[in-house]
């Protein structure tokens, strides 16, 4: 059952290892602490409630730690970069935060390049700060610059549905010809093919998808497909 929350509403969220993610904040006092919703949506939690977070479809994208985005470098600065990833803070890229990087040995991203990363620190008094590799293995594992291709923008809805492994799109476009996908959570998607036409057609079919726009199931999907030169 749907359990919908309003700003300001207690949680009632308790785990021996309680991770809470974007809509929900802690707050501590000298004898007890308690979880209250910053934002107006959908209650949600994993299935041994350890991890509970508010989904709801944003305009604007709110940084979260561990989140994968897609960015664009828009000024170099000292050792690193500073990147737009849609939020209303622009955050940092340091130049070590590769996998393998060194101070002799660092990407050379230049202003206009896309990159797939990883938020590392997001706090609403900081700049959100990012990184290129998997905070486990410490490998890129599909993070770092995304070259050629295009930047799709959708909503942050899209964005979540796209990033279920149970949802039929990807799949679907997959079966009809090679693709490559980076979906972050900011409301942008880089897709690449090698026929600029199948470049397109992900393009529109991501569009016709998303619940801001044409909202279309698989059905439709293949019906429209059915209408497209590829």
């Amino acid at each position: 059952m749907s359990h919908y929350i309003l700003p300001g509403e207690q949680v009632h969220a308790q785990h021996v290892n309680l991770k809470l993610g974007p809509g929900l904040l802690q707050l501590s006092n000298n004898k007890e602490s308690e979880i209250i919703s910053t934002r107006a949506g959908e209650l949600k939690h994993s299935a041994n409630n350890s991890k509970w977070w508010i989904e709801s479809n944003a305009r604007r994208y709110v940084p979260a730690a561990q989140e994968s985005v897609v960015g664009i470098v828009i000024a170099r600065a000292g050792e690193g970069w500073r990147v737009d990833i849609g939020s209303a803070h622009m955050a940092n890229l340091d130049g070590l935060a590769f996998e393998g990087a060194t101070k002799r040995n660092k990407p050379n991203l230049k202003v206009g390049s896309i990159v797939y990363a990883r938020v590392s620190l997001a706090h609403k008094d900081m700049e959100p700060e990012l990184e290129c590799f998997d905070a486990q293995t410490r490998k890129a594992e599909g993070f770092g610059e995304l070259k050629g291709g295009f930047l799709v923008r959708c909503s942050l809805k899209m964005c979540r549905m796209l990033l279920d492994p149970n949802h039929f799109l990807l799949p679907l476009l997959g079966s009809r010809f090679p693709l490559e996908a980076a979906t972050g959570m900011n409301g942008r998607i880089w897709v690449n093919a090698k026929d600029p036409r199948h470049i397109i057609a992900i393009s529109r079919c991501i569009e016709a998808v998303d619940p801001d726009g044409g909202g279309l199931d698989e059905i439709g999907v293949k019906k429209f497909l059915s209408t497209m030169d590829i």
